[in-house]
């Protein structure tokens, strides 16, 4: 009895008003939330504030940018969340279509029958319908569909930054993982060539067995690394075959190493304005409107709906007269429905949608401070391995020329096959590095990117944006 007074109270008090206007969203971030600047080490303090949209030009790669644009075409992943924007642009569509009249019409004929004669009756009409949003209901619920579309967009646009990272990310492993096969044949043909004068040195009786034996186990060392290097850079070009939208048979890379690529950088700008060019905070501040819309509408269900119709008609016995001025009649009606007991389900429904709101703005928070950790990681990251790049280049360098002097040595008998072993292998070791930490920059770089929102624009983007389908009612 107590939940049926509140409902009529609360209808009885919506009636005295102009109408219910949808309530402010929620405040998710507080200026406590937003850092005055980024923390971490920055590797080129000369260098642009946010990337551009096409980054992966910067890298100096000649198939990289023809790889990126055949993903934005052909990637399946792409495809799907294109699809779920046109699904949620229809869905608005459906929401709009509630602030509109519906108007029908009708045309029928009916034959009476008896035991003298029988007689015809036609009639057609038009109606039409109309419910009053006085409430906000209907307008809350085409709002929720438009936060619904406008995440769907960032989803989309989300996905692409993805896929474009994972592209640049897989070929630079390809290449990388064609450079270490390569230097692993090369050191391989060196120990080959060292095991030919261990063998040498003990036909002449100058070295013992245990020379050929230990240089033998590394030639066999070095060989069981060939078919998994082999087997992972299959798997990387499959990998990225599924990317391009292709099956993993087609794909051709004709690059063989990292020689040649440069790895640009770019500097975080203000973290406020990272709200603005990261998609992923964009959909979950879309989500949360979208969360906060639906509250409205579900709260404007307690209130009652005031409908309209209208309607004109025509009967006669003769469909030559069926439009006659005497054939014609007319309503207009008005009608007022309020729920007065449903089990407590409308006021259910408002306390899940209150949840799904607090939810979101959890989200939201959560999205936001993800994303500020994501840049610092990757500013630090790209700053560390820039370091990192340095000093394990001068190792490879020390490393080739101490095997060189290690060979001509063990050639003149001044060291032992240990030595020569302990200098081949820190050579090997160093340029398998160099070439990982190569890649590693690299990867670093388009993380970067990626962080700091891949050159994309909220702004712009809702700019640019034009419905793909024809909502027009008529």
């Amino acid at each position: 009895m107590r939940t049926l007074n509140r409902v009529l109270c609360v209808s009885a008090v919506a009636l005295l008003t102009a109408g219910c206007q949808l309530t402010p969203a929620p405040v998710a971030l507080q200026s406590s939330d937003l850092p005055a600047a980024f923390t971490a080490p920055v590797v080129d303090r000369n260098a642009p504030v946010w990337p551009a949209a096409d980054w992966w030009t910067q890298f100096n790669a000649p198939e990289l940018p023809a790889l990126i644009e055949r993903a934005m075409r052909e990637n399946l992943d792409l495809r799907v969340a294109a699809g779920r924007v046109l699904e949620a642009e229809a869905a608005s569509t459906i929401a709009l279509s509630g602030l509109m009249p519906t108007v029908n019409g009708n045309f029928g004929v009916t034959r009476r029958e008896n035991n003298i004669a029988g007689t015809d009756t036609f009639n057609a009409g038009i109606t039409g319908n109309y419910v009053l949003d006085f409430f906000g209901q209907n307008r809350a619920r085409l709002a929720a569909a438009e936060q619904n579309l406008r995440a769907a967009r960032y989803a989309q646009t989300t996905v692409g930054l993805t896929v474009a990272s994972s592209v640049a990310t897989t070929y630079f492993n390809i290449l990388a993982l064609r450079e270490r096969i390569a230097i692993t044949r090369q050191n391989l043909d060196l120990s080959r060539r060292l095991l030919a004068i261990s063998q040498a040195k003990f036909a002449a009786g100058v070295s013992s067995n245990l020379d050929v034996m230990q240089q033998t186990a590394t030639v066999a060392a070095q060989l069981s690394q060939l078919p998994g290097l082999i087997d992972q850079e299959r798997q990387a070009r499959y990998a990225l075959a599924i990317l391009l939208g292709m099956p993993p048979e087609g794909i051709e890379i004709k690059g063989q190493n990292l020689d040649g690529l440069t790895t640009p950088t770019v500097q975080p700008g203000i973290p406020s304005d990272l709200l603005l060019r990261r998609p992923d905070i964009a959909q979950a501040e879309a989500n949360l409107m979208a969360a906060h819309a639906n509250l409205d509408a579900a709260r404007a269900a307690f209130f009652p709906q005031v409908g309209l119709s209208a309607g004109v008609s025509w009967t006669s016995a003769l469909i030559g007269t069926l439009f006659d001025p005497a054939s014609f009649a007319w309503n207009l009606g008005a009608s007022l429905a309020q729920t007065i007991f449903d089990g407590g389900t409308i006021n259910a429904r408002s306390q899940a949608a209150k949840a799904v709101q607090d939810e979101q703005i959890a989200t939201y928070r959560l999205t936001v401070f993800r994303a500020f950790q994501a840049v610092e990681a990757a500013v630090g990251t790209a700053d560390a391995v820039t370091q990192q790049l340095e000093f394990i280049t001068q190792q490879e360098r020390a490393a080739v020329e101490a095997q060189r002097i290690s060979e001509l040595q063990y050639r003149e008998g001044t060291i032992d096959i240990t030595a020569l072993l302990s200098a081949e292998q820190s050579m090997f070791n160093a340029q398998n590095s160099l070439v990982q930490t190569k890649l590693a920059k690299l990867q670093s770089s388009v993380q970067l990117f990626i962080a700091m929102g891949g050159g994309w624009n909220q702004r712009q983007s809702d700019t640019d944006y034009v419905k793909q389908l024809d909502w027009f009612p008529l």
